[in-house]
């Protein structure tokens, strides 16, 4: 629940609806208001209009996930823009007056954070976009920790291309490293962070596409090689792969004992067919949330490795990459 108002409005906009306020406001009182969600979801991460929200029934946001048991967290990065002097890369912008936005969040009731960027495989990438990266989650880490909030760490490797899946291993080996080096170099406490990877798949134009349990002996044998022991939990973006695809390859990630845990940290690959099936009408609320917490579910059995593929729909089965994907 984290995506900017901007692009919330595109998922408005594919189910025939204005990007207005009381329509985003009516999309995220659906989602947070589903019965039960707290069995399936422990936390939700939130875009800054959203933790200062009311549902349409006047009560908190924030106040409707705790009462759900889920934990209210915060993106507090601001966006992508252009690396001057790199390949055509970005960097992402937001640690200036970081402190006090996350001394301000903890107050309204966030208590954990997420700073998104991302690193692009056909344009490099460049050893420059990867320190930047890597030196602003751990700026960021270190603040947010400074001021009570857990920090999600998510350097998104874009699915964009037509690599193999080891040219993707090759450069998370390389991410990862940076990550890691710039977090100690910040004081940043291990214990006290989350990771929010990509998958160790192909690039979504690649010639061959990879099957759950080949994406699931890659990425665990990155994170073997590059990601400490101390760090307690590893929730995977979906990043443009299909609900189904996404379930799948978390579910065969878990099939073996981890030192961390191993869960999911989903958008698209939750909500898609949730908001298909409400397509802007009150009619739909409960159809919606029943797929709503469907996915959830198949997801919560994944990270214990129990998911078993049953009764999917074919709307779960579709491809969600976009090329050049924003936030």
């Amino acid at each position: 629940m984290d995506e900017s108002n901007a692009t919330c409005g595109k998922r408005l906009a594919s189910i025939g609806l204005e990007n207005t306020e009381a329509n985003r406001q009516a999309y995220r009182t659906l989602l947070v208001s589903a019965p039960a969600l707290g069995q399936y979801v422990s936390g939700a991460i939130l875009f800054e209009e959203t933790l200062y929200q009311s549902t349409i029934d006047g009560k908190k946001i924030v106040d409707v996930l705790v009462e759900q048991g889920i934990v209210p967290g915060i993106k507090v990065d601001k966006g992508l823009v252009p690396l001057a002097g790199s390949n055509d890369e970005s960097w992402c912008q937001g640690l200036d007056g970081l402190a006090s936005r996350t001394a301000a969040y903890y107050q309204q009731g966030a208590r954990f954070a997420k700073w998104r960027t991302v690193v692009s495989i056909p344009n490099g990438p460049s050893a420059l976009a990867v320190k930047e990266a890597a030196w602003g989650l751990a700026r960021y880490a270190s603040i947010a920790q400074d001021n009570g909030l857990v920090p999600i760490v998510e350097p998104e490797i874009l699915l964009d291309g037509e690599h193999t899946i080891d040219r993707t291993f090759e450069v998370a080996l390389k991410v990862w490293a940076e990550v890691f080096f710039y977090l100690a170099e910040n004081n940043v406490l291990f214990e006290g962070i989350l990771l929010k990877p990509s998958m160790v798949t192909p690039g979504a134009e690649a010639k061959e596409r990879a099957t759950p349990q080949q994406v699931a002996d890659y990425t665990l044998k990155l994170l073997h090689r590059r990601i400490p022991p101390a760090v307690p939990g590893i929730m995977f973006l979906s990043g443009g792969q299909s609900e189904l695809e996404a379930t799948l390859n978390l579910n065969a990630m878990n099939q073996s004992t981890n030192p961390w845990h191993v869960s999911f940290s989903y958008a698209r690959a939750l909500q898609n067919t949730c908001l298909k099936t409400w397509g802007g009408r009150p009619e739909n609320v409960k159809a919606a949330q029943d797929a709503l917490l469907l996915r959830a579910k198949a997801n919560s059995l994944a990270q214990l490795g129990k998911y078993t593929g049953e009764g999917e729909s074919e709307e779960a089965k579709k491809e969600l990459f976009v090329k050049g994907y924003v936030y």
